[in-house]
């Protein structure tokens, strides 16, 4: 079934890409551009809760991303090398799976392109102006000097933390940037189990993170400047395909709606890396807006996402503070409570509900 409405999506990652393949294959027009010259050949997210991979599902985009994910049958917490506890996913349920963004988003540009969506890469949002329940867009191709103007029933912006789209809204990002820088490594790596998303905890609130995202590739983040050296095991590592520090802040905007015009994703919120549920996060708003805009109605979305973000960044600033916590009594705290996971199967069920989720 056709509609007549159009829609123009602005950032091609996991959550522009979502919303474009939602409102495509309700069969509405929509353009999503995107400033790069193509797609993104980094890891940056890489697990993907259950509820995404259903809300994913109907437009076979499910499908294409768990032919190659991995799915991990456990997340072991470790003390330095000591294993604390191995929190097994149960045979036959839902699991955690692991997959870098970039073949995350190939198999989302897959699906789009078989739901008939236009994807145009080197397309610059310059302006937008609202009139007459109508949203006037500014794009400008990177091979033109001049932008041209398109109308377009609704305006999705999906562009990241430093969004054009919040930026021309005149919205503050309001929030703050963790003081200590953390570290990210990418690398392909020979010999690693992959069945397993491992947490060290190490001394002084430090703490390193590897994730399987591909049978010999690994990305390992920490909440230090640099990764590899922190990691307490030894990795035999075959190449470095990225390796970099960065700031973490903490935003959440105000309003997801300005008239016709929508944020989601990291344009409408950020938070640290604990929990991983950014791109999740993201996948949920996209799917919840692109449902919502299908039958014409936008009401409802700022409410629901917005509590959404906040629930997820608290949980995720509270787990991050206790997790890193340089105090001594805190950490023997954290330490006998994953030891007591790893003892008891009602606490074992209770830490996979809270480490799958929800959006």
């Amino acid at each position: 079934m056709g509609s007549a409405l159009r829609v123009l999506v602005v950032g091609a990652g996991p959550t522009g890409l979502t919303a474009a393949i939602e409102l495509a294959r309700r069969g509405i027009e929509v353009k999503l551009v995107e400033q790069r010259a193509g797609g993104s050949g980094l890891s940056r997210a890489v697990g993907l809760q259950p509820a995404s991979l259903a809300l994913l599902q109907p437009s076979g985009a499910a499908r294409r991303i768990l032919s190659e994910a991995i799915a991990f049958q456990s997340v072991a917490v470790h003390r330095e090398h000591e294993l604390l506890a191995n929190i097994a996913f149960p045979a036959g349920g839902a699991m955690l799976h692991g997959l870098a963004q970039d073949r995350t988003e190939y198999h989302l540009r897959a699906t789009l392109e078989s739901c008939g969506g236009e994807l145009l890469y080197g397309h610059k949002l310059t302006a937008l102006r609202q009139m007459s329940g109508r949203v006037v867009a500014a794009l400008q191709p990177a091979d033109n000097d001049q932008a041209i103007n398109e109308e377009f029933d609704y305006l999705i912006g999906a562009d990241g933390v430093k969004s054009t789209v919040r930026d021309l809204l005149a919205l503050d990002f309001k929030g703050f940037e963790l003081a200590q820088p953390w570290s990210i490594a990418d690398i392909d790596c020979s010999g690693w189990d992959t069945s397993a998303f491992r947490i060290y905890l190490r001394d002084g609130g430090r703490i390193v993170v590897v994730a399987p995202m591909e049978a010999n590739r690994v990305r390992v983040v920490s909440n230090t400047d640099n990764a590899l050296e922190v990691l307490p095991v030894p990795v035999d590592v075959v190449d470095i395909r990225r390796q970099s520090s960065f700031p973490i802040a903490i935003r959440q905007v105000a309003n997801y709606r300005v008239g016709r015009v929508f944020l989601a994703g990291d344009a409408a919120h950020c938070h640290s890396p604990v929990g991983g549920r950014g791109m999740n996060l993201g996948i949920a708003d996209a799917a919840d807006l692109a449902a919502r805009l299908s039958v014409g109605q936008g009401d409802g979305y700022h409410r629901a996402r917005h509590a959404a973000g906040r629930q997820v960044i608290a949980e995720s600033e509270r787990t991050r503070k206790i997790l890193m916590s340089r105090h001594w009594p805190v950490r023997r705290l954290v330490e006998t409570a994953f030891r007591a996971v790893g003892r008891y199967d009602f606490l074992q069920r209770r830490a996979i509900s809270g480490i799958l989720g929800r959006q």
